[in-house]
């Protein structure tokens, strides 16, 4: 089997671009600009990569046959204010990819959502609530789930699933810079023998999810049935002093958290995805807790230097 990775070269991609040369033994194809993505992500990579944008047509003839697609590639700074480029690269590109598949005979397309569509809206999130997005970013992806919904409606022969990600974290994340998770953000400041800086009072909640059940969802989304939009997420959210807690454990060190004011006036105070989609239409169930996603972690960043 032969897919195409868009946004290879980022973190989400860069994971699922190794699983698939190394677990599924596939024929890999990366797809990326460069713009955020950096090539020690697939330092080792056994598969070919097209440094090209998502918004031409200029590599279309230089994948050769592929199987599925995967579409990784997205600006996800969520800030990012220029509204416009936003939803140039993230919308316009998404139709461009599913040009391609058409044009292509790509009959499966799993494409990257984001629980940025909710908002912040009510606990657990569903995939049928209203979507109220706090920022463009968020915007841009709601917009890409109406674009696949009508062309999967108008294209019955191909299977689109689009996956919203909750807070992930894990290893390759390390050049997204401020926009990587407070997992890495906290692990670089209690290595330095630093307290972990967290707002008051640490009891805001996320749906944590590790990269590896990200991957493990994707890959899953291969074989639905229909074309649908899922959650990818634990299902079982943690606060940031359990995150702390857990980044001691694994690190060895006893520091407490230094809190200090949230500088935000909006800021979610809960994310929970709710999981029975991605259980009745992609098998997906996650493997990793927070506190053997963050061990892992933590070994992982060990092994690397980082």
């Amino acid at each position: 089997m032969k897919y195409l990775v868009t946004g290879g070269a980022g973190f989400i991609g860069s994971n699922l671009a190794f699983t698939l040369v190394e677990e599924r033994r596939a024929e890999v194809v990366v797809l990326d600009n460069f713009s955020s993505g950096n090539f020690k992500n697939l330092l080792n990579f056994k598969g070919d990569v097209l440094a090209y944008d998502i918004l031409g047509r200029d590599w279309w003839d230089k994948t050769g046959k592929v199987d599925a697609i995967f579409h990784e590639a997205a600006i996800t700074d969520t800030t990012v204010h220029d509204q416009k480029r936003m939803m140039e690269v993230n919308v316009e590109g998404f139709r461009n990819i599913l040009s391609f598949a058409l044009e292509k005979g790509v009959k499966r397309v799993v494409y990257a959502s984001s629980a940025g569509v909710y908002g912040n809206g009510e606990c657990p999130m569903k995939e049928d609530q209203p979507l109220l997005p706090e920022n463009v970013y968020g915007f841009s992806k709601a917009m890409m789930d109406n674009v696949a919904r009508e062309f999967a409606a108008a294209h019955a022969e191909m299977r689109l699933v689009g996956l919203r990600y909750f807070n992930v974290y894990g290893p390759r994340e390390y050049y997204k810079g401020h926009a990587a998770s407070m997992m890495y953000q906290l692990y670089l400041q209690m290595k330095a023998g630093k307290r972990p800086r967290i707002f008051k009072y640490g009891e805001q909640v996320r749906d944590f999810v590790y990269v590896k059940d990200i991957v493990r969802g994707n890959l899953n989304a291969l074989e639905a049935e229909k074309s649908c939009v899922c959650n990818l997420a634990s299902g079982k959210p943690g606060n940031f002093n359990e995150v702390v807690e857990a980044l001691n454990k694994a690190m060895g060190t006893d520091l407490a958290p230094e809190y200090f004011d949230n500088p935000y006036n909006f800021y979610q105070m809960k994310t929970q995805g709710d999981l029975r989609y991605a259980k009745a239409y992609l098998n997906y169930r996650p493997e990793w807790n927070l506190e053997s996603g963050i061990a892992d972690y933590v070994k992982e960043m060990k092994k690397s230097g980082l």
